[in-house]
């Protein structure tokens, strides 16, 4: 007799052992068709696996997170086993599920998007035939017969240990698999590929060149045809795109990885520092400047040498190796240490945008969202034992104040100690301990990634959330006990003793240049006025009209506003049309009645307009908007 003990606490018996499809259908009909794998003893495997002891089972049905996984491993096989029935000589790698699909490595010749409708085909031939997918187990040296005409497939089965191997089959493909899959090809329902790429095997150069290619699939048409839609909208907002049409920034071959901002960029860039600044001020803090450039025994100190060579640029001056700082944090240290402190002093919250360089695999280089050279916001807190809960909370406080203002919505994870680290283990429990006190204070649930910390400390990382519902790691908090230790920082506490200070390493923004190109995307190019490289431009009727259109360009630029004229001779429709094109908030136009009465007709975004406007009432209204830092315009009160 076999005991099946469900989530409800219900227990089935049999008396042989049941599949998991056996155990749903004892349920409901209902349940069978939506059950996907099943989770026995806290393990998942295969919906047609025997369950041949007393155990506790939970079915994984579509509903469930794991099941989206599953069905996209199975499409994985399934898209493998129709390029194999089209093209016959091709060989096959890995298939593994990612964040949003899965891809397929393969050594055949180049495909392109053409070429995908006829492949789609195929797979829509295979899940129609609904076939059975069976686990085997096989042993290493039947795997290697099996395989022996797959020399990719022989490569990883050379390198397992000794031991049974799962093959998973159906119809005539058999592939190398831990598993688990669904239970026929019929419930890879809704399937797309998307793209095609490069790929060396095993990411070494030196080794065959393969087609990745990448698809997706949900258990439902219309959420692919939402995810589809989100890709063409994620498409549209493409920061690099955005960034040329607006002239923002560009990238050249003689620096890879390094953005080279334009004069609008600037504007931006600009908006987001004073902004910082001001809240930064408003929250005690200091802003100071590291030099880029410090020498070997410095980076040894700090263990950056030992720890993230790889990433660093270096450089021999007078003979001695020097490196350009990829962090921070090393120079904080240094100014620490000019003066004595006293408890009296802290917390001590010194801020710094400083520019760092690290060395990124030009394969992964990608807009601003990955480069070579980039500023962080970063800051150093120094402070008492006492003090980590109350400056955390602080922190994130203003992490919250910062993200309100671009409408970013985030959520918290915490990260513990990693396995390659520096510090004491009684270092390590009091830092999270610290960081875990002061996240329950704040209140919000947040996500723990055991051993995800950095070398010198455990981390809350905040994840912000777009207005795709994309999400981006930016801020990241980190409790240090091992620097100040390193540099050999102290304080005099109130017993006149001298004490190590505790650290925190921050960062809000992150690289701004990351952040800049998220908040390029985000607001897809339209900008809240007060970020807005261009706040209003000018069109006058015609050409009598361009001088007075001037002198009110004057007067707004004095008020602070960013204008611009086009007294182009070009309609007014088109002149309209183009400063839509590239989000102009503001369009103002001024024919003979407007001058007479010193008013405007104003447009916004939204394609509202707003007839005789006085000047001065516009002139408040938009320094209004720009002050709070508005996300809308509003409009124009009446008169």
């Amino acid at each position: 007799m076999i005991s099946i003990t469900l989530p409800d606490g219900n227990i089935k018996r049999f008396d042989h052992a049941p599949t998991g499809l056996e155990l749903a259908r004892s349920i409901s009909e209902g349940l069978s068709r939506s059950a996907v794998a099943m989770e026995v003893d806290r393990r998942l495997v295969d919906l047609n696996a025997p369950i041949d002891h007393d155990a506790a089972v939970r079915l994984v049905t579509t509903r469930d997170a794991e099941a989206l996984e599953i069905m996209r491993h199975s499409a994985a096989h399934v898209m493998a086993q129709a390029i194999l029935r089209l093209y016959p000589d091709a060989k096959l790698t890995i298939g593994p599920v990612v964040e949003e699909g899965f891809y397929y490595d393969i050594d055949m010749p180049p495909v392109s998007e053409e070429d995908f409708p006829r492949i789609e085909a195929e797979i829509r031939k295979i899940i129609q035939a609904k076939l059975p997918i069976r686990r085997r187990e096989v042993t290493k040296a039947e795997a290697l017969s099996l395989y022996g005409n797959e020399p990719y497939k022989l490569e990883m089965i050379r390198e397992l240990a000794d031991g049974t191997i799962s093959v998973y089959e159906q119809g005539e493909f058999a592939d190398l698999c831990r598993g688990p899959h669904v239970p026929h090809t019929g419930m890879v329902k809704a399937i797309k590929l998307l793209k095609v790429s490069g790929a060396y095997w095993r990411a070494d150069p030196s080794r065959a060149q393969l087609q990745r290619i990448y698809g997706t699939a949900f258990f439902d048409k219309k959420e692919l045809d939402d995810y589809l839609h989100f890709l063409e909208e994620a498409k549209r907002r493409n920061h690099r795109k955005i960034g040329q049409a607006l002239d923002l920034f560009s990238f050249h071959d003689e620096a890879p990885g390094m953005a080279f901002f334009h004069p609008k960029g600037m504007v931006i860039w600009n908006a987001l520092l004073d902004y910082w600044r001001e809240v930064h001020r408003a929250a005690g803090y200091v802003e100071t400047k590291t030099p880029i450039l410090l020498n070997r025994s410095l980076w040894e100190r700090s263990g950056h040498w030992a720890n993230y060579r790889e990433n660093m640029y270096t450089a021999t001056i007078d003979e001695v190796e020097y490196a350009i700082k990829p962090m921070n944090c090393p120079g904080g240290m240094l100014l620490y240490n000019r003066t004595p402190h006293s408890y009296r002093d802290l917390p001590l919250r010194a801020a710094e945008i400083g520019l760092v360089h690290r060395h990124e695999l030009s394969g992964v280089l990608s807009g601003l969202f990955r480069v070579r050279a980039f500023h962080q916001d970063d800051a150093h807190i120094f402070m008492t034992p006492e003090q980590i809960e109350a400056e955390i909370l602080g922190v994130l406080r203003l992490v919250e104040t910062i993200y309100s203002t671009f409408g970013l919505g985030f959520h918290l994870e915490l990260s513990t100690r990693p396995q390659k680290s520096i510090g004491t283990d009684e270092q390590w429990a009091q830092a999270t301990d610290g960081l875990k006190s002061a996240l329950a204070a704040y209140g919000k649930a947040y996500k723990l990634n055991e051993g995800d910390g950095a070398f010198y400390g455990p981390k809350i990382d905040v994840h912000i959330k777009d207005a795709l519902g994309r999400t981006w790691q930016c801020g990241t908090i980190q409790l240090d006990m091992s620097l100040p230790e390193r540099f050999n920082l102290h304080y005099v506490a109130r017993d006149n003793e001298r004490r190590r200070p505790i650290m925190i390493h921050r960062v809000i923004y992150g690289s701004i240049e990351r952040f800049l190109g998220i908040l390029v995307e985000h607001f897809a190019g339209r900008f809240p006025l007060w970020m807005s490289p261009l706040q209003a431009v000018l069109l006058p009727m015609n050409d009598e009209l361009a001088p007075y259109a001037q002198a009110v360009k004057e007067r707004f630029d004095a008020a602070g506003l960013r204008t611009e004229v086009d007294s182009r001779t070009e309609s007014l429709n088109r002149k309209v049309r183009e400063a839509q094109l590239v989000h102009t908030p503001l369009i103002l136009t001024i024919g003979a009645r407007e001058k007479e009465a010193g008013t405007l007709a104003v447009r916004t975004l939204d394609g509202k307009v707003a007839h005789g406007v006085d000047q001065a009432r516009f002139i408040d209204t938009v320094l209004d908007n720009i002050r709070r830092r508005a996300l809308d315009f509003e409009g124009f009160p009446k008169a």
